[in-house]
């Protein structure tokens, strides 16, 4: 696995659309590896491809690898982690219900802001 560069604004590649992918193979696996190793040690909970400068639609996520009491040491931290990996995510369905959390973007550092979101979605 290998650190990767993540983008940030206003770099217009983070403005372009992303291609679908063909197929899962060695070498998409290895970008999805790279981006998750990217995305905890900056630290974030997702990384799409765009934001390392590869427009395909791929998205990585673990949502609760950071919600860890104080003092969670290093090996208990490694088993909160749950990876998800998304290949052309589409969105099928969403709960009317709606949550609001703060959010960030690591392409836009230092920035946070109540985003209100479904609360459940079907991809």
């Amino acid at each position: 696995m290998a650190l990767r560069e993540i983008l940030t604004e206003p770099n217009k590649l983070l403005r372009e659309k992303s291609l679908a992918v063909e197929g899962v193979d060695e070498n998409l696996q290895k970008l999805m590896d790279d981006m998750l190793e990217t995305m905890y040690t900056a630290p974030g909970i997702g990384l799409a491809a765009i934001q390392i400068g590869v427009p395909k639609r791929v998205i990585v996520l673990d949502i609760g690898w950071r919600d860890k009491p104080e003092n969670t040491n290093e090996e208990e931290q490694k088993e909160r982690k749950k990876p998800m990996y998304f290949v052309n995510p589409e969105i099928i369905s969403k709960s009317a219900n709606n949550s609001t959390y703060e959010e960030g973007c690591l392409s836009v550092p230092g920035q946070f802001a109540e985003i209100n979101r479904p609360d459940n979605c079907h991809v």
